[in-house]
């Protein structure tokens, strides 16, 4: 089943195409990661599906829904949550209080009940207390117990990244969307987040889309992977068949000189 696809997707800066008549689409459950060398279009892309640049052409649909002139905020709402390159947190913010905030675009009590600390809002703040500490207790111990009420700034660069995630989960999306998760990680650190990616969609039931360089993470944990260069996809299939493409490797290594 079809889950999420763009089509004839279009985007350009200047005279500059970088995304250019992509279809794509996933699949409900699937992992899938892009690959391709800098400037591919990659993050663009991840840019375009979050309504953060406005497609110059084509469709963007999620789960029945247009998701086309719609702000962040509502793409968020319908579903779809991501982390960044560079890792976007509330610094100063305990690691409990980061994962919460994410969840405050789906309250209902408003203003006035937190204004007034009505029973309804002290409910529903104690419930979202909760959640949070369930998704933090998926990370184990690298985000569980004392470190709740540790701020974000005092975390490693890795643990750091797996918060962020965190929030991402806590947004309540069916449709997660990663970029670059292993950046800046040690080995040790990579093969953790690639488990953890699998143990995203096997345990907690999400849909991945991820972009990736370490090709450890890609071929761990993929099940399809799709390669982009100049905006357009050159490639898609299963990580033995994608690694051995001839394009693939030319957009990586660069043309043979013949």
């Amino acid at each position: 089943m079809i889950f999420f696809e763009t089509k004839a997707l279009q985007k350009s800066f200047g005279g500059l195409t970088a995304i250019n008549s992509l279809d794509f689409h996933l699949e409900e459950g699937e992992i899938v990661s892009i690959i391709g060398p800098n400037g591919a279009g990659k993050t663009t892309f991840f840019n375009l599906i979050t309504g953060f640049y406005p497609p110059d052409h084509g469709e963007i649909l999620f789960d029945g829904h247009d998701l086309v002139g719609l702000r962040p905020s509502k793409i968020t709402s319908l579903g779809i949550a991501r982390t960044f390159q560079t890792v976007r947190l509330f610094a100063n913010m305990t690691v409990l209080e980061n994962v919460m905030v994410a969840q405050h675009s789906r309250t209902k009590s408003g203003i006035v009940g937190a204004v007034l600390q009505l029973r309804s809002f002290r409910e529903e703040e104690q419930r979202i207390r909760d959640r949070a500490k369930d998704i933090l207790s998926f990370f184990g111990s690298r985000l569980a117990g004392y470190r709740h009420d540790q701020p974000a700034k005092s975390l490693s660069y890795a643990n750091r990244r797996r918060l962020e995630i965190a929030r991402a989960m806590a947004t309540e999306a069916s449709l997660l969307l990663l970029d670059e998760p292993s950046a800046g990680m040690n080995p040790r650190e990579t093969k953790e987040i690639t488990e953890l990616i699998g143990k995203l969609r096997d345990e907690r039931g999400f849909t991945i889309l991820f972009i990736e360089h370490d090709m450890r993470v890609v071929r761990g944990v993929s099940d399809r992977v799709v390669a982009m260069d100049f905006g357009i996809k050159i490639a898609e299939g299963p990580y033995s068949e994608v690694a051995q493409d001839e394009n693939v490797i030319e957009a990586y290594l660069g043309r043979k000189e013949t």
